[in-house]
């Protein structure tokens, strides 16, 4: 459960831990473009780091459902809240999309979804050179989308920590258990808000 202005302790893992996957993914797409010796071994990470992520997100989806994020605080103007909440819902899309574009991308190329060893995933779509032109193009595109959402997602935070320091950022960063390193600032009290 996410009490006392907190997030629990399953939520702060899927949240860390997605957000390295996240990070190494982008870097690994950049890689991908840039070399041609690394390309082949960066492809081979990149197809089951996809998936995991794919899965992972299923995972936090149900979990921010079952126990959901303490609120923001009250005297967060309201167009930060709005645009904490759309943030927070577009990087969830985008956790669901690229890795099923992806997929998607390849199995319209007629290339192997080939995770590890001898596990291939089944195709999501037919064979379509034009379908798989269209693929290639949108998860492209919306890889610099995810590239900028979460500079800005970094940012907000770097805000929330350094500049109103509002416990939001902490709310992550800390468990809120006895022992946890207490916060100096006192926190308005809260409304209902999407923070995560």
């Amino acid at each position: 459960m996410n009490r006392h202005g907190h997030f629990d302790t399953l939520a702060r893992l899927l949240h860390w831990g997605m957000a390295a996957l996240i990070v190494t993914m982008l870097f690994i797409g950049v890689g991908m473009v840039a070399s041609l010796a690394l390309r082949p071994m960066l492809i081979d990470l990149h197809r089951p780091l996809g998936i995991a992520i794919l899965l992972l997100a299923l995972v936090r989806l149900y979990h921010r459902w079952r126990s959901p994020p303490p609120p923001l605080p009250a005297d967060l103007p309201r167009p930060q809240v709005l645009a904490a909440k759309t943030s927070h819902w577009l990087l969830y899309a985008l956790m669901f999309a690229m890795p099923l574009l992806g997929w998607s991308m390849l199995s319209a190329g007629g290339y192997p979804v080939q995770m590890v060893g001898a596990l291939r995933l089944p195709a999501l779509v037919p064979h379509d050179p034009t379908l798989y032109a269209w693929l290639r193009g949108a998860h492209g595109v919306l890889g610099y989308a995810l590239f900028a959402l979460v500079l800005t997602h970094l940012a907000a935070a770097q805000y929330h920590a350094w500049v109103r320091r509002d416990g939001v950022f902490d709310a992550m960063a800390r468990s809120g258990q006895p022992g946890a390193m207490p916060s100096d600032d006192t926190v308005a009290e809260p409304t209902p808000g999407l923070q995560d």
